[in-house]
């Protein structure tokens, strides 16, 4: 048995297929999804060493309580990961985004996981009077932590966010020995495709920018569904959770070179001429 380990969002895609590849690995997982329904699936599809806990990464009361469960079960030893992977991607142009809308991907993608971590913190290691090693934490974020996609900006505002919060978090936890590692994938294929295509894009027709953004759109629907499994991204988190040394942030991207590595070395100038031409969004002379 390889300890416990709490998975945020685990109903799909990423979160799921990580759970499960935990818990194959000898890990005992609680996994956290948003409805009962689904935790009963759950429960019969990933087995005896999956625990499912209901509850949303913006309900503090409903997160502490998770907590006092996952402690109860623990039995006064510490907890070996917490991964926080719950989140939600909204989309469309900035200049005309409702407001509320940045506002709750900031709570869901942000402020979740530090609801989250704050309630598990003490079970990771800050409570001194548990037994057993330290934890690691795991944040997944994504390559828009780090390059900017056209109308994709709440989502990864609040991945830019998560990496800098990730950051300041690691060295504030030194004291107590419980690691921070960044997970940011690039494309995974999961159900999130086929939601982003039912995305209403009518209250953006009458822009200019309106072609571009359903290039985008097209685009990025398109190269998501040849992403890489979710699988992937459970054998990234698992070596986070146990590997010696692992690295401060994993960046698990298909296709590394053209979509990770050059954009990262080219001029940022440079950068947004290439995306401006392909979508069609760079202003024409005269």
């Amino acid at each position: 048995m390889q300890g416990s380990v709490v998975v945020t969002g685990v109903s799909t895609g990423i979160g799921q297929a990580t759970a499960r590849l935990l818990g194959d690995r000898g890990f005992r997982v609680f996994g956290s999804v948003r409805r009962a329904a689904d935790a009963q699936g759950l429960a019969q599809a990933l087995g005896e060493r999956f625990t499912p806990l209901v509850f949303d990464v913006t309900d503090e009361d409903a997160v502490r309580a998770a907590a006092g469960t996952v402690r109860e079960r623990l039995g006064g030893t510490t907890l070996a990961g917490l991964v926080n992977n719950a989140g939600i991607a909204v989309a469309g142009p900035l200049s005309h985004l409702p407001v509320a809308e940045l506002r709750r991907q900031l709570e869901v993608n942000l402020v979740g996981p530090v609801i989250v971590t704050q309630a598990f913190l003490p079970l990771l290691g800050t409570d001194a009077s548990l037994q057993g090693p330290p934890g690691r934490i795991v944040n997944i974020s994504s390559v828009g932590g780090r390059i900017g996609a056209p109308f994709l900006a709440p989502y990864v505002a609040s991945k830019h966010g998560l990496e800098g919060l990730s950051e300041s978090l690691r060295r504030e936890l030194l004291f107590y020995g419980i690691d921070v590692v960044l997970v940011a994938p690039g494309h995974v294929a999961t159900p999130i495709w086929d939601k982003a295509a039912e995305v209403d894009t009518a209250p953006y027709e009458h822009l200019d920018i309106a072609p571009a953004m359903r290039r985008f759109r097209d685009f990025f629907i398109a190269e998501g569904r040849k992403g890489l499994p979710p699988e992937r991204i459970g054998e990234t988190v698992h070596e986070a959770l146990t590997a010696a040394a692992p690295k401060v942030r994993y960046a698990v991207v298909p296709g590394r070179l053209a979509n990770w590595t050059i954009p990262s070395l080219l001029p940022r100038r440079l950068v947004d001429k290439l995306i401006g031409s392909r979508l069609g969004l760079s202003r024409k002379p005269g």
